[in-house]
């Protein structure tokens, strides 16, 4: 399954019209949340610098996947990560703490309704972007044709991330 998933990561970013070299794709993160269902939930990633002032990554999401709810908690002092996408390729559904929106345009995995507890909704295509503040609640989901989404953050610190699905684990544990 891995080499098929980076192929077709690769074949999105290309539709954005963003190349990766053969030593990037190679670092291209399938991220199945340990769920084990990736086509549902998950994402697929490719990290161009995470240093302890920045980060710059590229996300992609296959049709109607979906990665599911979390936030960005305080860590080591710091009020947690602050994250703008900007959508490249795609339709992106992003959902935040806020005033619910009334009719969204699609919604949780089915089943998951329990996990997905932000309900305002912020549609990003091509060219637009969103800034998700530190500590706020959040999910997105890719329509149809999938999605390309760039993230800038402050440092990303993928294990202190808290999602509201307690069977969700973003790091693989080691034993």
């Amino acid at each position: 399954m891995g080499g098929d998933v980076i192929q077709r990561t690769v074949a999105y970013l290309q539709k954005a019209g963003i190349v990766l070299t053969a030593e990037e794709q190679a670092s291209i993160e399938i991220a199945d949340m340990g769920l084990g269902h990736l086509e549902t939930e998950g994402l697929q990633l490719y990290t161009y610098v995470n240093t302890d002032r920045y980060c710059a990554k590229e996300l992609v999401l296959f049709p109607h996947q979906t990665c599911p709810e979390h936030l960005h908690p305080p860590v080591f002092g710091e009020p947690g990560k602050q994250e703008t996408f900007r959508c490249r390729y795609g339709t992106v559904y992003l959902y935040v703490e806020g005033e619910e929106t009334v009719q969204p345009h699609t919604a949780p995995p089915l089943g998951k309704e329990a996990y997905y507890t932000a309900r305002h909704e912020i549609v990003l295509k091509p060219g637009q972007q969103y800034t998700i503040p530190p500590n706020t609640k959040h999910w997105f989901k890719a329509d149809a044709e999938g999605a390309v989404v760039s993230e800038f953050s402050s440092t990303s610190r993928d294990a202190y991330d808290v999602f509201t699905d307690p069977q969700v684990r973003r790091v693989a544990e080691t034993k």
